[in-house]
């Protein structure tokens, strides 16, 4: 079935407005310095997770659990992944998926069967390859973008920043590019890399990171 690195059995906040189990598959292609789980990088890995306990842990927690989140790594990475979330659909959950969105070919097949989308917007597309270490990772990203807008599905929008890993006004370039494309909920997460000191939110201009959407937060690493 599809390779699974570990699982966390319950969260309230990976999946907002629901109790959710989260299943981390492995593999990426990028190598964020900042990735929170590089364990789940290497794609030929095996999952130290077998598909059938997690089918059985499932199966189990019918009518106690809402949801459950495919994470990663990169989870549009494997090409079983629509089969996978299928079979968990049908057992009656809500299906959220955290993405980069490197392969919008893939996500756009998988809308109709999602219920929420967490999609990553690393920074302006000429910044793109300096914080995922490859080139051309931005191609793509703009597609998956749009065809989450326009599928109806709920979704947040997420950038990990810290001015280290580029400018404020770089920042601020990025939240306008997002509102002109009709982006409507987003998050700034503080980057939680070793070395990293706190963002100091007076040196922002939050009222800026704020307009044109009708949610946003500041989540702290």
């Amino acid at each position: 079935m599809i390779r699974v690195a570990g699982m966390t059995p319950l969260t309230s906040i990976d999946f907002p407005g629901r109790l959710a189990a989260v299943l981390f598959l492995q593999g990426c292609p990028w190598r964020c310095s900042y990735c929170h789980n590089p364990d789940l990088l290497p794609a030929r890995a095996q999952g130290s997770v077998a598909w059938d306990t997690v089918e059985a842990f499932l199966q189990r927690r019918r009518g106690l659990l809402d949801g459950v989140v495919f994470s990663g790594g990169e989870p549009t990475l494997q090409a079983t992944l629509p089969e996978a979330v299928a079979r968990v659909k049908a057992m009656g959950y809500q299906i959220g998926l955290h993405t980069g969105g490197m392969y919008p070919a893939r996500l756009q097949q998988l809308l109709p069967l999602l219920d929420w989308v967490g999609l990553d917007i690393k920074a302006t597309s000429e910044l793109y390859d300096g914080i995922t270490g490859r080139r051309g990772s931005a191609h793509g990203v703009g597609q998956a973008l749009d065809s989450v807008l326009s599928s109806g599905v709920a979704y947040e929008c997420r950038t990990t920043w810290h001015p280290d890993l580029f400018p404020v006004q770089a920042l601020y370039r990025l939240v306008d590019s997002m509102s002109a494309r009709g982006v409507k909920h987003w998050a700034l997460q503080e980057c939680r890399e070793q070395g990293r000191g706190r963002i100091d939110e007076d040196e922002l201009d939050m009222p800026r990171l704020r307009a044109g959407f009708s949610s946003f937060c500041f989540r702290r690493g």
